[in-house]
């Protein structure tokens, strides 16, 4: 019997897999138990709610993301990389489950506290652990603001999203016009 960890990334992994099939409303602890051969039980005591439930996957799922991002030894290296890291996470099917979720959220007040909540967590940034390892070589001050970079960054993307392209002349240009622009007048205060 799988139990602990690994039991918790099997729910969480089997919660992200349903969601993009089934979307948020069809979404069902026994399809989630089902699908991780756990018990509602075992999801029940871990996680309230449904909504609780889909903001700890989100929140696995972003932490696992953001640790496969190399660390380049640099940081424009680390931005590009960071940028086409989310690149190749703006699948269809991701985006396709994002936009349910936010919709679904639109008349369930627990998700949409739960997605506020997963938002709101500067930790999930996949621009944090790039910009401290700058800070720690040097190249960043110790301030910098990574929740700017990371909104700036972010809504970018989202209006790129939009327009159907994420190509590499934009990631140098939010990199190079933008992210760095901004890095270097935050040390200049």
């Amino acid at each position: 019997m799988v139990r602990g960890k690994e039991r918790e990334d099997a729910i969480l992994a089997a919660t992200i897999e349903l969601i993009g099939e089934v979307g948020y409303q069809a979404l069902t602890m026994d399809a989630v138990a089902a699908r991780a051969q756990a018990s509602k039980a075992t999801i029940y005591r871990r996680w309230r709610n449904k909504a609780q439930l889909v903001k700890a996957a989100l929140d696995a799922y972003d932490a696992n993301q953001n640790a496969a991002i190399p660390d380049t030894g640099e940081l424009r290296s680390d931005l590009f990389a960071v940028m086409r890291a989310l690149r190749e996470r703006a699948s269809e099917s991701y985006l396709a489950m994002i936009t349910g979720l936010i919709a679904a959220s639109k008349h369930d007040l627990e998700l949409a506290a739960a997605l506020d909540e997963h938002v709101a967590n500067e930790e999930l940034s996949p621009f944090l652990v790039s910009l401290q390892r700058a800070v720690d070589r040097g190249e960043l001050p110790p301030d910098a603001d990574s929740e700017l970079v990371h909104d700036v960054a972010e809504a970018m993307v989202m209006r790129q999203l939009a327009n159907g392209v994420f190509d590499e002349a934009f990631i140098q240009r939010v990199v190079d016009d933008v992210l760095l622009v901004l890095l270097r007048q935050g040390g200049e205060k």
